[in-house]
């Protein structure tokens, strides 16, 4: 049976686990590594840095130019990819629009936004994140509804970069 404080040896308590990320939000720390008994949690919060390597194109030879040249017209172009860049999730949560249900969304189609310019917000474990833009320019798409779960980086905005 649990101990009435939540304690169990070898679990971590749930409470002392919340307060832990209310206090790297408040603090601004990003990850925090905990052990105890042999059971390790990692704690992240935030968009993972991922370093991205320049994509590698080949230069197609003459000779297969006006075979390919050939083909294409039995082949549909595919669409061209939206303009603008994405504004995308920085962790799991749930996805709201404006601060309360009664107040009107942080941003619209067609506002500006700055890099600490709040766009939304994502609650995950009864702990509400601002998200800030992170980058200059303007909505073009708002790509989630008020209350849609969201992944780790699943595209929320679309902008049009300043």
């Amino acid at each position: 049976m649990a101990k009435p404080d939540g304690a169990d040896k070898g679990s971590f308590d749930l409470d002392k686990f919340r307060k832990l990320l209310q206090l790297m939000e408040k603090y601004g720390v990003t990850e925090a590594n905990l052990q105890k008994d042999g059971e390790s949690w990692k704690v992240r919060r935030g968009p993972k840095q991922v370093a991205v390597a320049p994509e590698m194109t080949s230069t197609p030879s003459v000779a297969a130019a006006p075979v390919a040249a050939a083909a294409a017209p039995a082949v549909a172009q595919a669409p061209a990819p939206p303009a603008g860049i994405t504004i995308d999730a920085p962790t799991v949560g749930t996805f709201y629009s404006s601060p309360t249900p009664e107040e009107p969304a942080f941003v619209n189609v067609g506002s500006t936004v700055q890099p600490d310019t709040t766009i939304c917000m994502i609650e995950a474990m009864k702990v509400f994140n601002q998200i800030p833009a992170e980058k200059t320019g303007r909505i073009v798409e708002v790509l989630v509804a008020n209350g849609d779960p969201v992944e780790f980086g699943q595209p929320l905005f679309r902008i049009e970069p300043a």
